[in-house]
């Protein structure tokens, strides 16, 4: 990126975050000046723009709430129920608590402020670590395919949309290494052949290592384990594998392959052959500055995993955005992973802050908004009692939970994440990502509430009653370090006619109870199990008592007995190990998902 480009990028930058309120109040006047008319907010503004009564009147939602709107829309009714904006594609994000894909409407506005983000993250980068111009970034992308819906549109998941955006077309793919033919080819495996190997061909080029989200790490190493011989033997050849069989993959691979390189061969086949996979991401790239991806939320689990292959790198979490909206930045990236907070940029949305009890962040100000007919939800706004604040009104430390309204038809929509204000750049605030809500399991994007996971258990006990067993107490954990992910659950079983602790446990059953709990989870677990991004869900049986011993760890650390409820989800290891040491049998989910 040129010298003058970065400048004005940081200006803009420090422009905005300068002028936070002046920003957000233009971003809602623009807002209801346009969609005023619409079906949805003529029903509480009868054509006003006042930002008062929008205020007043516009009840805050979650999706269930506006997704009959959206439904009527994705069906091909016109889109000006919600919006005057030309809707180009629907966004898919996580699904509802139903198990089906959230729809959210997506225009050239939403695509622009999108493809803004890496831009402006770009310049902040070089601003912190020079010579990146010096070469190039190997980064891990991938396209997924499309959905055609009723309404004509395509309906694609969020990287999908950005991988397709005009501005990574021309712009941004110039600083990786990989062809856009093959990041945009659906064969998934062929691709991250063809990305890893190009990735090692221009090794002394790579100054930076990254992905989308952190999860892909695993998936990656994983391959890299199981086709390392084949990538040598490429490369000392110089002729790409037979079973690359994608023309999008194959043809560009020719520009690359020209000649064989015994040498560069010899140079990676003993690191792949080292006993240890220790930093081999450094041995394998050792110009290498960073490694670029979200590592936030959910992703945080996977920290770990890539400070063991990356030799403890740098990680950088660089931007905060959801299918919903684009929230932030990382305006200091060399900061500790933990220590990620995310500068808001007002000109992306209208914020709205929802505040959330200090001393337990995961139970946020119960506003049971229930859609527009609401009338309890509109009397807590009138009387204060729900009170919520704007982007520059938030509180230095305050927990809060983020709203957003946008040109695509999204009108104080709670998105459902939790976070702490940790300081301001210039008059704009900076978050630091707390917690999803309800989320009990998360593995890559997969996001399972415990209100899901219990779902999904119940239907499996019915296996369970002809046997005359009785599931007494369960909990889980994400089993992050197992390539790819998967959900492990602890079961605590008696027959329900004996005291006796001894169970003949039968394997039929008890692998049809793993698959009825994987086929009762939504949409989104169902479709990374059929892409093998999660792996077999498996069930722990533990002896009689077993939950026991983990209420007395707990009580150890402080909880009240009288007060305990025992984990839906795990996260400590000396806990995950009490239940571990008294498994008596293990039992997976066989096949793929229908």
């Amino acid at each position: 990126m040129e010298k003058s480009r970065i400048e004005y990028l940081l200006k803009k930058i420090e422009e905005q975050t300068s002028n936070a309120g002046e920003e957000q109040e233009k971003i809602l006047e623009n807002i209801l000046k346009r969609n005023a008319e619409t079906d949805y907010l003529n029903k509480f503004l009868h054509g006003q723009t006042d930002k008062q009564l929008f205020k007043k009147y516009v009840p805050v939602v979650t999706y269930e709430d506006i997704k009959s709107y959206i439904d009527r829309i994705v069906d091909g009714e016109p889109p000006n129920i919600l919006t005057t904006e030309t809707i180009t594609e629907f966004i898919l994000s996580s699904g509802t608590s139903g198990g089906e894909p959230k729809y959210v409407l997506s225009t050239a506005d939403c695509s622009q402020k999108r493809a803004s983000i890496p831009m402006l993250m770009e310049a902040v980068m070089h601003k912190h670590i020079e010579g990146l111009d010096k070469g190039k970034g190997m980064y891990l992308l991938f396209s997924n395919p499309d959905f055609d819906t009723p309404s004509g549109l395509k309906a694609r998941m969020f990287s999908s949309s950005y991988l397709s955006s005009p501005t990574f077309k021309t712009t941004l793919f110039k600083t990786v290494t990989t062809p856009i033919e093959i990041i945009l080819s659906l064969n998934k495996p062929q691709s991250m052949y063809c990305q890893l190997l190009i990735g090692l061909i221009r090794r002394h080029e790579v100054l930076r290592i990254g992905t989308i989200f952190a999860s892909t790490f695993p998936n990656c190493i994983k391959f890299l384990q199981d086709h390392w011989k084949d990538i040598c033997s490429d490369i000392r050849t110089g002729h790409l594998s037979d079973w690359i069989t994608e023309p999008d993959c194959r043809t560009p691979m020719l520009s690359f392959l020209l000649e064989p390189n015994s040498e560069l061969a010899d140079l990676l086949e003993p690191i792949f052959k080292n006993e240890s996979w220790e930093g081999i991401i450094t041995k394998l790239w050792p110009k290498a500055k960073y490694i670029d991806a979200i590592v936030t939320g959910s992703m945080s689990q996977y920290i770990g995993l890539i400070d063991y292959y990356s030799g403890r790198l740098p990680i950088i979490s660089t931007f905060y955005n959801s299918s919903e909206a684009c929230f932030g930045i990382n305006m200091e990236p060399l900061n500790k992973p933990w220590d990620v907070s995310y500068t808001f940029l007002p000109n992306m949305a209208y914020f709205e802050f929802i505040p959330v009890d200090k001393e337990s962040p995961q139970k946020a100000q119960k506003l049971h908004f229930n859609g527009v007919s609401n009338e309890e939800s509109i009397e807590k706004l009138e009387n204060g009692s729900a009170q919520i604040v704007d982007l520059v009104d938030v509180k230095m430390g305050q927990f809060y939970e983020v709203v957003v309204t946008t040109l695509a038809g999204l009108y104080r929509y709670r998105v459902g994440d939790i976070l702490k204000v940790t300081g301001f750049h210039n008059k704009s605030p900076k978050f630091q990502f707390v917690e999803r809500q309800n989320v009990a399991l998360s593995i890559d994007r997969d996001k399972t509430s415990e209100a899901d996971l219990s779902k999904a258990i119940k239907a499996a006990e019915i296996e369970l009653e002809p046997h005359g067993f009785l599931l007494t107490v369960y909990s889980s954990f994400a089993d992050t370090w197992s390539i790819p992910g998967r959900y492990i659950l602890f079961w605590e079983l008696k027959l329900r006619d004996s005291n006796t602790d001894r169970l003949k446990l039968d394997s039929n059953t008890m692998e049809q109870c793993c698959r009825r709990v994987e086929e009762s989870l939504d949409f989104t677990y169902r479709l990374y199990r059929k892409m093998n991004l999660i792996g077999p869900l498996e069930i722990r049986v533990v002896k009689f008592g077993a939950f026991d011993e983990l209420m007395n760890f707990f009580v150890s650390r402080g909880a009240a007995p009288l007060q305990y409820k025992t984990p839906c989800c795990l996260k400590i290891k000396e806990a995950i190990e009490i239940l571990d040491s008294r498994v008596v049998g293990k039992f997976f989910s066989n096949g793929n998902l229908a």
